[in-house]
């Protein structure tokens, strides 16, 4: 039995599940319609005979439900393996027609690693990449877009919303100004999708990312949207599937899941946004009061619901124990991004680029909400957090409050 299992002797609580930004369960009624694709409806949507054209159905289908989600016609949606493949191929496949030295990117300081490293693979080839900077909140800087923007800029690439703080980027606004130069936008929606609406035509979407695994489906199928403007150089070549864009056999059942997944997503967003933020408004105002050397990262109110990024002031090279700690308690959180649970001992590169000194950017716990949070998983946090929190030993003897 691994170690990590065999820590904490006797039978532990049932786990409250506070790390939905990492992934999110499979939602049961997902689960239904994916079930017969795994098993007796098994045929290939690339197939003429009636199983195949079953297939087919099932994949285009899909294709419709996710493209209402986003507010995009069918034709717009390129199936993937992930959010990661998705973002490889919008970076990869826009840069790859053009000379090196005629193609510069412009992304934010605060990306994933599957757009930044991409972005640094493409330098590596010759592509000029620039960086944008983020204030204290997380929030790209506007003013420097503008600054860093070229004759040769053809793609702007800004995550929806951060996958480590949680805020939202003002989206529309960094889409127009990529525009009015010319230049095609990306985002990174992978957070973002089905938890707060995204209508990639009254945005000024050219190119987003997305999961299915972050929005209740399951995991190992993504999708890129692709707008009329772009034209993307296809990464994975064969048979030709998804118009030429993504060849392979598509995963029937993951898409069918990723379809129900976004039906779902659409008609429950509204009431599910506000049930979150209250959740995630009892926590900040508890910890105030039984916590108060906690501080909240990242844009107080322009965040995803349900997303809580927190500080504990002294305690920030305590953020690997904290987290032990809780999950012997039963309480599954992070410290961060679950890209980056690998190189826990490093600053987090959000919070660095945040302003954050290289000790505080070590220190951070991600709270995150989903659809299956109840409010007494909420309680059970907030009951065995401050407990937690007391048994460790402090780096400092200030308090730093925080808005």
């Amino acid at each position: 039995m691994p170690e990590d299992i065999k820590r904490g002797a006797g039978p532990r609580p049932p786990t409250v599940y506070l790390d939905n930004s990492a992934t999110t369960p499979l939602d049961p009624r997902v689960a239904d319609v994916m079930c017969p694709w795994l098993g007796p409806v098994f045929g290939n949507p690339s197939s003429l005979h009636l199983v195949g054209r079953e297939a087919r159905a099932a994949v285009e289908r899909g294709r419709s439900q996710l493209a209402e989600l986003l507010g995009a016609s069918p034709p717009e949606i390129v199936y993937t393996a992930s959010g990661t493949e998705a973002d490889n191929l919008a970076l990869v496949g826009i840069a790859e027609p053009y000379e090196p030295g005629d193609c510069h990117i412009v992304t934010s300081s605060v990306e994933h690693p599957a757009v930044l490293e991409t972005c640094r693979y493409l330098q590596r080839r010759g592509v000029s990449v620039s960086w944008l900077p983020v204030d204290g909140d997380g929030t790209v800087d506007l003013s420097s877009l503008r600054e860093l923007l070229r004759p040769t800029t053809r793609l702007v690439s800004v995550m929806a919303a951060n996958n480590v703080v949680g805020t939202i980027q003002p989206i529309a606004d960094l889409a127009a100004i990529a525009h009015e130069h010319g230049a095609l936008f990306h985002t990174d929606a992978v957070q973002a999708v089905g938890k707060i609406p995204l209508d990639v035509h009254a945005l000024g979407i050219d190119l987003l990312s997305l999961s299915a695994h972050k929005l209740h489906g399951p995991q190992g199928v993504g999708a890129l949207y692709v707008g009329g403007a772009a034209r993307i150089e296809p990464q994975v070549h064969g048979g030709g599937q998804e118009r030429g864009r993504r060849s392979g056999t598509e995963n029937v059942a993951g898409v069918v899941g990723l379809g129900m997944a976004a039906e779902l997503a659409r008609a429950e967003m509204p009431e599910e946004a506000a049930r979150l933020v209250e959740l995630s408004d009892r926590v900040i105002m508890t910890l105030a009061g039984a916590v108060p050397n906690t501080y909240l990262i990242g844009h107080r109110f322009r965040r995803l619901p349900g997303h809580l990024c927190l500080g504990f002031h002294g305690l920030e090279n305590q953020a690997l124990p904290l987290l032990l700690a809780l999950d012997d308690q039963g309480v599954a959180v992070s410290s961060g991004s679950a890209c980056s649970a690998h190189h826990g001992n490093e600053p987090s590169h959000v919070l660095a680029a945040m302003g954050f000194d290289a000790v505080r950017a070590r220190g951070s716990l991600r709270v995150t909400m989903g659809r299956f949070t109840s409010s007494a998983d909420v309680d059970r946090f907030l009951d065995v957090l401050p407990g937690v929190v007391g048994s460790l030993r402090p780096v400092g003897s200030d308090v730093l409050l925080r808005k």
